[in-house]
């Protein structure tokens, strides 16, 4: 039973600590012709988006979703 606390308590502690999850935003989404209308919104460059629908069909537009991160400041 104590093996099992202390397992929690650490778990909870690691937890804490941790950075939080972001969803990552891409400018290219390609949406495929796969008969469940799906969606990715995970690319770089058309170029690439347009290289993983040939071999399964779809097509690329911009995402009207994405927002460059903003620079970063240098001190």
């Amino acid at each position: 039973m104590k093996a099992l606390l202390l397992v929690l308590a650490v778990s909870v502690v690691t937890v804490g600590f941790g950075t939080r999850a972001q969803a990552q935003n891409y400018p290219w989404c390609a949406f495929y012709d796969t008969g469940d209308q799906a969606v990715n919104c995970g690319f770089v460059s058309r170029e690439q988006c347009m290289v993983t629908v040939s071999g399964i069909g779809g097509f690329c537009m911009p995402n009207n979703t994405y927002q460059p991160r903003p620079p970063s400041r240098r001190r």
